[in-house]
């Protein structure tokens, strides 16, 4: 099926009126395109590193909705250019022009799993629950992992990164922390090198509900691997939660901002000699990071890897 798309050329003044006006005609799931720079609050959570550049802000905004009957699309068109000339005496909508395209109507929830095969990395085999494994990989340690909406497929450089260092330094028993959890994978595979337990932490509650599932999907008991909806860095009831100088092994494959943050805090929460992973880290913030954790007299800098253009920095409490 084919959707009508509309396109209404507003002002950034206006869109949120415009927005209201759509809903009140009964259209919904709107986009806005601006190139309104993104604030502190805008960013906080997001699992990016570097900014898009955007063109100067000039005012403008671009208003899309979709219609799927184009026998009523006259009638709501109709009421559309009434609202905008209401709104007009009110605030400035621009030029308030539409313009009409089509776009296929695509399971854009679903077609991304066309892109997730099969990988590994070192000896572990990551897989999504919907493919077989290869035959040439039988023999190894196999996770299987559906992201959902949280975080974390394996597939990014960053996180092949944290597993690399977790095979190299996770023993039989290990306790691990895991901030960042997303969809759990981290500990998961923690937990397939022979940690003991894993304690996640994560700001998304959807990531809560992927750790379970995923945990369903690998055979492993929720008592190995707790996950927490929260803040460790600035929440005190989450700290508690996750308790001090209990564990061997933490994990964060978070953005540089943050990770810069919570070495501040990691020494609380690790064992005397407890390591501790980082990765998330683009390569032009390596030094800042670097930089922090070499103030920290708590931690001593072990080693950095790399993958493309991320860094993964270890360090060991002292």
């Amino acid at each position: 099926m084919k959707w009508t798309k509309f396109t209404l050329k507003t002002t950034t003044e206006a869109v949120d009126l415009i927005g209201s006006m759509l809903d009140d005609i009964g259209i919904e799931g709107i986009e806005i395109e601006d190139h309104v720079p993104l604030s502190a609050s805008d960013t906080k959570g997001m699992f990016i590193d570097i900014l898009p550049e955007l063109p100067p802000d000039d005012g403008t905004a671009m208003v899309s909705f979709y219609l799927e009957d184009p026998a009523k699309a006259e009638g709501i068109l109709r009421q559309v250019e009434e609202g905008l000339e209401d709104l007009r005496a009110f605030v400035d909508v621009g030029e308030g022009t539409l313009v009409l395209s089509e776009t296929e109507d695509k399971d854009w929830i679903n077609n991304w799993k066309q892109y997730f095969k099969p990988f590994t990395v070192d000896d572990i085999l990551i897989k999504p629950t919907w493919e077989s494994v290869p035959q040439e990989h039988k023999d190894k340690r196999m996770i299987q992992i559906d992201p959902g909406t949280a975080f974390g497929t394996g597939m990014h450089e960053t996180t092949q990164l944290c597993i690399r260092q977790l095979g190299r330094y996770v023993k039989e028993g290990f306790c691990v922390l895991d901030v960042g959890t997303g969809s759990g994978i981290l500990g998961i595979a923690a937990l397939k090198l022979g940690a003991g337990k894993v304690f996640g932490t994560d700001l998304d509650e959807n990531a809560v509900s992927a750790v379970k599932e995923n945990l369903e999907t690998n055979q492993i008991s929720e008592n190995q691997f707790q996950v927490v909806q929260g803040n460790l860095i600035e929440d005190e009831d989450i700290r508690r939660q996750a308790g001090d100088k209990c564990y061997d092994i933490a994990v964060a494959n978070i953005l540089a901002p943050v990770i810069i943050l919570l070495q501040a805090e990691i020494g609380r929460h690790l064992k005397q000699g407890g390591i501790f992973i980082t990765s998330g880290i683009i390569n032009t913030k390596e030094d800042e990071v670097r930089a922090a954790m070499e103030a920290n007299n708590q931690l001593e800098i072990m080693e950095t890897t790399y993958q493309g253009d991320w860094v993964s920095i270890t360090a060991r409490k002292v």
